[in-house]
C-alpha cells in the first residue's frame, strides 16, 4: 500500500486536478491499494485566514472575499463533476458554505478571532477540496470516498499547532482502513481533540497527515506530490543550475528543510523515520520522473554534499562579556528566557573562549529576543560583566548539507574558498559534530551569489560559469565578440566553460540581460533595445546583480572608466583590460589597484597592456615571484612602429606606411598616439613597475616622432597632409642608418634607474635587427639570466592577437574563481 499526498500547487485549478486524477487512477492500477491526502486548493487557506481577520476587524468586505472563495469552488464543480452528479454535490457544498458563512458572521459580530475559531475556519479549505476531488474521482468510475481526517486524527487542544495523540490516532486509522476498502480521499492538515473540537497540526500539516496515515498503516512508501522534480540541490529560483537529488537520508532531508528547503517539512518525516518508511518527492507536472527518494540509506553519490539551502532573512544576536566565561548557567538562562516567548533559534555559535555567543533568530522576533535576554541578564549588564545585546539585521544563513562530508576532507575549505573568491563575507559559522551540515551567516544581499558560487564549486566543479560585463565595441571589442562566438561550443564541450555576456556597452548604448545576451545577435540587440549609456548606472547595475564569477572587461582606451576600477574591484568583480592607462597613471593608483584586487580576492589582469597577446606581463611577474631581480629591460613595444620601420625600405613614403598600418588595425584609433611615443612610454612604465621599481611618466626621456608642426589637435586627415611634408626627414634618418649597415628601431629601455624611449639605429649584432612585420620583441636581463637575457618575440599589435590575449585572461580568471 502507498499513501499519496498532493499539495495546493498540484490542485491549483481544475486542469491541474484532472492531471492529479489521472495520476491517482494510474497509481491505483499499479499499487491496488492507496490512500490520498489533499491540501486545500492553492491559496485558499491564506484567503480563509485573511477573510476571517477582516471579519474580526468589522470590515464588511469580508463578504466579498467569502464570495470569491465560494465561486472558485463552484467553478471547480462545473469543470470536474458530471451533470448527473452535479446537483447533489452542489447541494452539499451549499450547506458547507452556509456553515462557513455563519461562522464568519459570528466572528464579525463578536469582533474576535481566537486560535480555536481560526482552526475551524481553516478546516473548510481541506474539507471542500477533498470532497470535490472525491466526487470527481467517482465520476471517473474510481472507487473512492471522502474521509474527514478529524474522525481519526486526535490531538491536544493547542490550537494552531496541535500535538497528535499517536496511540489513539494509530488505532483509529488502522481500524477504519480494515473496514473501508475504497480509495480514501483524506483531508490533510486538520484534526480534532478528544472532545471533537477542530484543530490544525501546523506548518506542512498535509505532509504530516500523509506521514501519520502511512506510519499507522505501515505502508510501502509515502509519495509527496508537488510542483518540482523532487528535492533539488538548491532553490531553483535562486540557482538556475540546480538539479534533483535522486536519493537522500531522512537526516539530510530534515537539515535541508530546517534551513529553508520548501519541498518537505521536518515533522513530516518523523513518523516515517520511526518506521523506516521511504518518502518519495514527485512532480505532479512531470509524473514520469523518478523524483527524490528519502530513506534511511544514503545512496551512491559522486558529490561530497547533497545540497545547499538557505534562510533568506534572519537577525543575529550577539551576547558577549566576561560573565560568559566559565559560567555554565548563563547560556541556560538565555535559552530559558527565549523559550518563555517561543523564540525560534535557527543557529548557535559559541566562541571557544566562551566570551561571546551568537544566535540567529527570525527578524520579527529579534528585538523581543534582545529584550528578553537583557532582562534576564540585567544585573550582569549593569555591572558591566556583559555588554548590551547587539542585533545585526539583513542577514541570511546558507547551509551545505550531506552525510558524505563525514568521510571527506576539504569540504569546509571548499565552501569558504568559493565564498571568499566571490567577496562574500562570513559573519558567523556553525558546524555540528555529526558533520552533516556547515552553516554560515552572511549578508542577505549576497545570498543568491553565495548559493550559486557554492553550487558551482561542488556540483559543477568541472564546469566553469563566467559572467561578463563588456564595455567597448570598437575594433578590439568587436573582435573579442567574434572570437567568443567562434569558440563558444568548444568552451562548453571541451573546457566545460559556460560563458555568458550579461551586459554590453559602448559610448552610445548599453544593454543588460541576466540570462546572457546571444553572442550572435549582440549588435542587433544593443542597437534595438539598448538604453543610453551611463557609466555610473552600468557599474551600479553590475554590482546590484551581484552575480558570482563576474568579470568586467574594459576594451576601451577611455580614462573615464579608470575612475570606476577601484569601485568594481572592491565589489569583488575581477577586471580584464587592454587599457594601459590605469597601470601607467600615477604610481600610487597602480599600487592601489593591485592592493584592492588582493584585498577582495579578485583578479586584475592586463596581459595585453604590453605585447598584445604575448606572454610578457606574466613572464615578468613569474621572474619577480621566483626571487629574480630585473637588471635591464629593452624592447620594441609598439606593433605600429615595428611594422612601420620593418616595412620602411624607402620605396614607399613614411606617411603612406603609417596610413597602411592604421587601416590594418595596428595603430591606436589616432595614430598620433603611437608616433608621439607616449604609448610606448606607458608600456615601459608598466614593465618597470611590474619589475618592482617606481617609475612615473615624467621620468622617461621620450622622443616624439611627430614633427613639431604636425602636433596640433586637428583632424587625422589634416595630420597626414602635414606629415607628407616630412617624409624626406624620415628618409634621411633611414639612409644614415643604412650607410652604417643598420636599421631603425623605436626602442624602450630601462637600466640602472634610467629610462628612455627613442628611435635608434641597430646593427646585425643586435637581437632587434631581424624584426619583421608588426612583431614586438623584449629582452629581460636579470640576475638569473645575466649572460643570455630572456627574449620574447611575436606579433605585438592587431585586433586578433589583442582580443586573443583578453580572451585568455578571461579564461585564467575563470580557472581561478572555480
Amino acid at each position: 500500500m502507498k499513501v499519496l499526498k498532493f499539495g495546493g500547487s498540484s490542485v491549483g485549478n481544475p486542469e491541474r486536478i484532472k492531471k492529479v486524477i489521472d495520476i491517482i487512477i494510474n497509481s491505483q492500477k499499479k499499487n491496488k491499494k492507496i490512500a490520498v491526502v489533499f491540501s486545500a486548493f492553492q491559496g485558499i487557506t491564506d484567503s480563509l485566514i485573511h477573510t476571517s481577520e477582516m471579519a474580526a476587524r468589522r470590515n464588511i468586505d469580508y463578504l466579498t472575499r467569502y464570495t470569491e472563495i465560494e465561486e472558485r469552488h463552484f467553478l471547480a464543480i462545473k469543470e470536474l463533476i458530471s451533470k448527473e452528479s452535479r446537483k447533489s454535490v452542489t447541494a452539499t457544498l451549499k450547506d458547507t458554505f452556509l456553515e462557513l458563512k455563519n461562522v464568519l458572521n459570528g466572528i464579525y459580530l463578536v469582533k474576535e478571532l481566537s486560535p480555536k475559531t481560526l482552526d475551524y475556519v481553516m478546516s473548510f479549505g481541506e474539507r471542500l477540496s477533498n470532497y470535490i476531488i472525491a466526487e470527481a474521482l467517482k465520476c471517473k468510475n474510481a472507487k473512492a470516498e471522502y474521509l474527514d481526517s478529524r474522525k481519526l486524527v486526535v490531538t491536544d487542544d493547542n490550537f494552531g499547532y496541535a500535538r497528535v495523540n499517536f496511540e489513539i490516532t494509530n488505532k483509529n486509522i488502522s481500524e477504519y482502513f480494515n473496514t473501508h476498502k475504497k480509495v480514501q480521499i483524506v483531508t490533510g492538515f486538520i484534526a480534532s481533540t478528544i472532545n471533537h473540537e477542530t484543530t490544525t497540526i501546523g506548518r506542512g500539516g498535509s505532509d504530516y497527515t500523509a506521514a501519520l496515515f502511512g506510519a499507522a498503516l505501515d505502508v510501502e512508501e509515502i509519495e509527496i506530490w508537488t510542483d518540482v522534480d523532487g528535492v533539488l540541490t538548491a532553490n531553483p529560483k535562486k540557482v538556475k543550475k540546480a538539479f534533483p537529488i535522486i536519493q537522500m537520508t531522512y537526516e539530510e532531508a530534515m537539515e535541508m528543510s530546517h534551513f529553508g528547503a520548501k519541498v518537505i517539512h521536518p515533522p513530516t518525516m518523523r513518523p516515517a523515520l520511526d518506521k523506516n518508511i521511504p518518502i518519495r518527492i514527485k512532480n505532479t507536472f512531470n509524473p514520469s520522473f523518478v523524483g527524490t527518494l528519502i530513506t534511511n540509506k544514503n545512496g551512491h553519490s559522486k558529490f561530497p554534499i547533497k545540497g545547499i539551502t538557505s534562510v533568506d532573512k534572519i537577525s543575529l544576536l550577539r551576547i558577549q562579556g566576561s560573565s560568559m566565561v566559565g559560567i555554565p548557567d548563563t547560556a541556560k538562562r538565555i535559552f530559558n528566557a527565549l523559550a518563555t516567548k517561543n523564540i525560534s533559534v535557527l543557529l548557535i555559535t559559541l566562541a571557544s573562549s566562551e566570551y561571546s555567543l551568537c544566535l540567529a533568530v527570525p527578524p520579527k522576533q529579534a528585538f523581543t529576543a534582545k529584550k528578553l535576554i537583557e532582562e534576564e541578564l540585567k544585573y550582569e549588564i549593569k555591572d558591566m560583566l556583559l555588554e548590551p545585546v547587539v542585533v545585526e539585521e539583513n542577514l541570511s544563513i546558507v547551509a551545505v548539507v550531506g552525510e558524505n562530508m563525514r568521510n571527506q576532507t576539504g569540504v569546509a575549505g571548499k565552501v569558504f574558498q568559493a565564498l571568499g573568491k566571490n567577496g562574500v563575507n562570513i559573519i558567523a559559522i556553525a558546524q555540528g559534530s555529526s558533520e552533516l551540515n556547515i552553516s554560515a551567516v552572511i549578508n542577505q544581499y549576497d545570498e543568491a551569489k553565495a548559493l550559486n558560487a557554492i553550487h558551482d564549486a561542488f556540483f559543477l566543479s568541472d564546469y566553469k560559469s563566467i559572467n561578463l560585463f563588456i564595455v567597448g565595441t570598437g575594433l578590439i571589442g568587436r573582435t573579442l565578440f567574434k572570437q567568443i562566438q567562434n569558440q563558444i561550443d568548444f568552451l562548453s564541450k571541451e573546457l566545460f566553460i559556460d560563458l555568458k555576456i550579461i551586459a554590453i556597452a559602448n559610448s552610445r548604448k548599453m544593454l543588460f540581460d541576466v540570462n546572457g545576451l546571444p553572442i550572435n545577435e549582440w549588435e542587433k540587440r544593443l542597437f534595438s533595445f539598448g538604453e543610453n549609456t551611463n557609466l555610473n548606472d552600468f557599474v551600479w547595475r553590475m554590482k546590484e546583480l551581484n552575480l558570482p564569477n563576474s568579470i568586467f572587461v574594459d576594451c576601451t582606451t577611455s580614462e573615464l572608466i579608470l575612475s570606476k576600477y577601484l569601485e568594481i574591484l572592491s565589489s569583488s568583480i575581477s577586471i580584464v583590460t587592454p587599457n594601459k592607462k590605469a597601470n601607467s597613471s600615477k604610481y600610487e593608483f597602480y599600487l592601489e589597484l593591485k592592493h584592492t584586487a588582493q584585498k577582495y580576492n579578485v583578479k586584475f589582469l592586463y596581459e595585453t597592456n604590453v605585447g598584445a597577446g604575448l606572454p610578457v606581463i606574466s613572464t615578468l611577474q613569474d621572474l619577480v615571484s621566483s626571487g629574480d631581480r630585473i637588471l635591464k629591460i629593452e624592447g620594441v613595444l609598439s606593433g605600429t612602429l615595428s611594422y612601420i620601420f620593418n616595412t620602411y625600405d624607402g620605396k614607399i613614403p613614411f606617411s603612406k606606411i603609417l596610413k597602411d598600418a592604421q587601416e590594418k588595425g595596428f595603430t591606436e584609433p589616432d595614430p598620433r598616439d603611437d608616433l608621439n611615443g607616449m604609448d610606448v612610454a606607458r608600456k615601459l612604465i608598466i614593465l618597470v613597475r611590474e619589475a618592482g621599481y617606481k617609475l612615473e611618466l615624467e621620468d622617461i626621456n621620450v622622443e616624439n616622432l611627430i614633427p613639431a608642426k604636425a602636433r596640433g589637435k586637428g583632424s587625422i586627415d589634416n595630420f597626414y597632409e602635414i606629415l607628407k611634408k616630412y617624409d624626406k626627414d624620415f628618409e634621411k634618418r633611414r639612409n644614415d642608418a643604412l650607410k652604417e649597415g643598420k636599421v631603425l628601431r623605436y626602442i624602450a629601455k630601462y637600466e640602472n634607474g634610467k629610462s628612455e624611449v627613442s628611435l635608434k639605429a641597430v646593427g646585425k649584432e643586435h637581437p632587434f635587427y631581424s624584426l619583421s612585420a608588426n612583431d614586438n620583441i623584449l629582452s629581460f636581463k636579470t640576475v638569473y639570466y645575466y649572460d643570455r637575457p630572456i627574449v620574447i618575440q611575436g606579433p605585438g599589435a592587431g585586433a586578433e592577437v589583442t582580443s586573443g590575449g583578453i580572451f585568455a585572461d578571461i579564461i585564467r580568471i575563470g580557472n581561478y574563481l572555480i
